[in-house]
This record gives structure tokens, sequence and C-alpha cells, in this order.
């Protein structure tokens, strides 16, 4: 059943370019904005058709819906709160994407403890403030991303940007507003080719 939304998400480009999803009014519930992602996908245009993404506090799933519409193979969404994964498995349905996109109703914590199964781009946009980003990228360098994968990563403006974990790199990073958002590199491979 869907639960009863108060907020909208627009999926940005790709095969479900212009769809608008509603989600929950839940606490901490906040899309990327338009203008982040739009620039996060212009950075992962190389590398997102075919790979297999894990979006973490997934939310309203804003990042693993639009890369699924932009054709990544496979998308996990880990999100804790009920009515969230709700709405997310919802979408999937409505976009006809149950097979790519499989929802996990679990604290991320808990569910970076299983074997790792390696993932060629993360989303990781924890809540802000909560101390969560560098707890989970220590737990994402133990075998959850293949070499040359990306992990992108969103936290506020006023705290600071985790170290990279050994052998990754800090590939890209920006600033939108009172938001930080950039991408890691993982161990060797291609990146992706400096903004124009």
């Amino acid at each position: 059943m869907n639960p009863r939304p108060s907020n909208r998400l627009r999926i940005i480009g790709g095969d479900w370019r212009g769809r608008r999803l509603a989600f929950p009014d839940a606490a901490g519930l906040r899309p990327t904005p338009d203008r982040v992602r739009e620039t996060l996908f212009n950075w992962l245009a190389p590398v997102i058709a075919g790979s297999r993404c894990l979006d973490l506090f997934a939310g309203s799933g804003a990042l693993g819906l639009e890369a699924l519409s932009r054709g990544a193979r496979e998308a996990v969404f880990v999100e804790q709160q009920a009515e969230a994964a709700g709405a997310l498995r919802h979408h999937l349905q409505v976009l006809g994407a149950e097979d790519r996109g499989r929802v996990v109703q679990q604290p991320v914590e808990v569910w970076l403890r299983s074997e790792p199964r390696p993932f060629d781009i993360v989303f990781l946009d924890p809540p802000y403030h909560a101390g969560l980003l560098a707890p989970t990228v220590s737990a994402l360098a133990a075998g959850w991303v293949t070499p040359g994968g990306h992990v992108y990563f969103e936290h506020a403006a006023d705290e600071p940007t985790p170290e990279a974990p050994p052998g990754w790199i800090l590939h890209r990073r920006k600033r939108a507003g009172a938001v930080i958002y950039g991408l890691w590199l993982a161990g060797a491979g291609r990146g992706v080719p400096e903004e124009g």
C-alpha cells in the first residue's frame, strides 16, 4: 500500500525524465536537490550504464531511481524508515522496475555488517549532523565498492568531509548553498571527465 505522501521529487534524466513521484513527509527526508543531482549524474555519465548501485540512507530514493532511469542495471535501496521504504517499493512497481530495484528496510550500519557484495556506484547521503558519514565510509571500504568504483557523498556545509579511506581518492568536491557533495574513487580504475 502506498503511504500517504505530501512531497514530490522529479526524475531529471533518462527513461523516466520528468516523472514526478510522491514520498512521505517524514523527519529528515530531503531529496538531493535537482541542481546537485544534475551535476552528479554528469560526472557519472560515462560509468552509469550497466552499473550496480547502492543507495544508502535512501530516503526518497531520488539518487537510486535517477540511476535506474539513466541505465543502471541494478539498485539496492537501504532505508530503515518504514513509510519511506514502502514508498520506494511502490515507486519501483509503478515504474516497472521491480526486477532492477530492491528495497531493504534495515539500518544501514546493520546491513553493512553482512557479507560485502561490491557495487560500482554507492550513494551516501545520511541525515545531516548525525555523525554517520565517517563510520559508513569506513564500513564501505571493507569490500563494498568495486575497484575503480565511485562513492558519492553529501553533507551539510558546516560538517567536515571525512578523510578518504586508504586506496581511495577524493575526486570531486563542490558546494551548493549549505550542502557539500562530491565523489571518491575507490582503488584503481577509470574516472569521470573534468567538467567542461
